[in-house]
């Protein structure tokens, strides 16, 4: 199962309580929010007495019930709703989505929150917010009660509910080749999500491969998977044989499914080092991928000339 979480319209959201501040205040990659840079969520602040009130009312809501067939389907663990995160223990969320690390209160500076729910603006117009990590699968009606009860949401208007959705997938390692066909029956090809990969991006690249590989193939050209120096390639590779079939589960594009990059060493040649590391490593990671993409797209893109 997958499941969503709640969206907010920003206009709702009392700003005297909450604020506007990434973790760590770190810059986002993408956009920059509404408030500036370094400042792409906003924060509610809680006490311990209001988590502790928040976790028994999550484990004590009303939720959907699974049918009889469904109770056996596991969970994608990167969707797990909050809930079921909260029946692992009374601090499991202050050390998840919840934690109260890297930030600080700008109305209250010298108390440090029991607890912090973050939002994430969801579009570009920076009027929705989604509720991170609080997927569920709680009640409409549930949702709206339990989470106006988070400080500064008192008032919450949402724009969408939380919720679940059976996520289905074949066992891609097993019965997918390298080129996303059938191994017991070539000329069938999957597509998309039901390949086994998590997320819209990653779904839309599984069935442009897919596309491309048939096209080619019609067309009498070689077919080949992209580098898996590449996201397409590494996501591609996963899912096609890398990922362990007894275990398999969808799968977002991260880092983890890349070969380790060379880090370039500086002028003195040394290694980046502390802060510094980081960035300089995802840095090589893409490079890399762009310089290997381009050169396996070149080929393709004489041919159609």
């Amino acid at each position: 199962f997958d499941a969503i979480a709640p969206i907010i319209h920003r206009d709702s959201i009392d700003m005297s309580v909450c604020w506007f501040q990434s973790r760590y205040d770190k810059e986002s990659t993408g956009a920059t929010g509404p408030a500036g840079a370094g400042k792409d969520y906003i924060n509610c602040p809680m006490t311990r007495e209001q988590y502790e009130a928040f976790v028994e009312a999550l484990l004590s809501g009303d939720k959907t019930e699974f049918k009889e067939w469904e109770k056996s389907t596991p969970y994608f663990d990167g969707c797990l709703p909050i809930e079921v995160m909260a029946e692992r223990g009374a601090e499991t969320l202050r050390f998840g989505p919840m934690k109260p690390v890297g930030l600080t209160n700008p109305h209250n500076p010298d108390v440090k929150a029991y607890a912090i729910v973050q939002l994430r603006q969801d579009n570009a117009l920076g009027t929705l917010y989604n509720m991170v990590g609080f997927q569920t699968k709680l009640k409409h009606g549930e949702q709206k009660r339990i989470f106006r009860t988070i400080p500064g949401l008192e008032n919450a208007e949402f724009a969408r509910l939380g919720g679940l959705h059976r996520n289905t997938f074949i066992n891609s390692p097993n019965l997918l080749d390298s080129i996303m066909r059938l191994k017991k029956e070539p000329r069938l090809r999957f597509a998309g999500q039901i390949t086994g990969v998590e997320g819209y991006v990653e779904s839309g690249a599984m069935g442009l491969l897919a596309g491309r590989f048939a096209a080619a193939e019609r067309q009498g050209r070689s077919v080949t998977p992209p580098p898996r120096t590449t996201a397409l390639g590494a996501l591609l590779a996963h899912i096609t044989g890398d990922a362990n079939a007894a275990t398999f589960q969808p799968m977002n594009v991260n880092f983890g499914l890349f070969p380790e990059p060379e880090v370039p060493r500086d002028e003195n040649g040394k290694r980046p080092r502390g802060k510094a590391k980081g960035p300089a490593r995802k840095r090589a990671y893409t490079s890399r991928a762009l310089n290997d993409l381009a050169a396996w797209l070149q080929p393709r893109a004489e041919a159609a000339e």
